[in-house]
């Protein structure tokens, strides 16, 4: 008579790929949940462009181009590359805001009692709100061509420019997940991200960094967003970037590791409690 064996169950194996790529199915569906929020990200952006463009445009362009028609022409091309980036930071303030909203409903709660990679619901955040950034660019984009902007970048320059966006997108989302995580509340996490968005008024984004006073001027020069404007500036342009996508991607990288290791500390903090 023989004896039966005792076979130990077979361990469970974590898919951090597919459990990303279902997260990103939910936030990619939460957004076509509540598309309001989307508007509103994208409706800031546009209005800036058109106030500046269309309001301030013929006297900020006066040096640019000879009649007002023609300065607001050439104030286009020269606001959009801001335009742009501030678009991507209000897209970072919806993800620190999504964030919140998980953290604070229970969500993340549940999520943790289940089979899946850990990493895969911060992931699918990021990629969803990577997507998010590159369609509201790209609306944004379509706006700017309507009211006179006229890049002369070829294929490549655009694909150039494409990519240097999502990098740009990448870094600062990694920053806003983190802070989405630690303003605890919707109404902290709204407010949070708002330096974000007010830094390209102080950079080249809206005038000349040589027409700001000494003080303004040191900082708009050495912050991060001025390089990064430059650098989007001169790849629609067709022009080579030079030191300024070299600066950019360093500061983008730095942002993203800081980004990266803040959130997941606190995802791990939270985890423990």
């Amino acid at each position: 008579m023989s004896t039966p064996t005792l076979t130990a169950a077979p361990a469970l194996r974590f898919h951090p790929l597919r459990d990303s790529v279902t997260m990103l199915r939910r936030n990619l569906k939460r957004m076509l949940r509540y598309p309001s929020m989307t508007v509103l990200l994208i409706g800031m952006p546009v209005i800036f462009l058109l106030l500046f463009v269309y309001v301030f445009g013929g006297t900020m362009g006066a040096g640019l181009g000879g009649s007002a028609a023609d300065g607001r022409a050439a104030y286009a091309n020269y606001l959009t590359p801001g335009i742009l980036l501030m678009t991507v930071m209000s897209t970072v303030q919806g993800t620190a805001i999504s964030i919140a909203m998980d953290m604070t409903e229970g969500i993340i709660t549940r999520f943790r009692t289940m089979h899946i990679a850990r990493v895969s619901v911060l992931t699918g955040h990021v990629i969803g709100s990577l997507i998010q950034a590159m369609l509201a660019v790209a609306v944004v984009t379509g706006v700017a061509l309507l009211v006179g902007f006229d890049p002369t970048a070829d294929l490549l320059g655009w694909l150039a420019t494409a990519g240097f966006v999502a990098a740009v997108s990448f870094a600062f989302i990694w920053l806003a997940v983190a802070l989405g995580q630690a303003s605890g509340t919707v109404e902290t996490a709204s407010n949070a991200p708002m330096p974000l968005i007010l830094l390209p008024f102080l950079s080249s984004g809206f005038v000349p960094t040589e027409s700001l006073p000494a003080g303004i001027r040191w900082f708009a020069e050495y912050q991060p967003f001025t390089p990064i404007i430059e650098t989007m500036r001169a790849l629609l342009a067709g022009n080579p970037p030079g030191n300024d996508l070299w600066i950019s991607l360093g500061w983008c990288a730095v942002i993203a590791l800081g980004g990266y290791l803040w959130s997941k500390r606190l995802f791990n903090r939270e985890s423990k409690l």
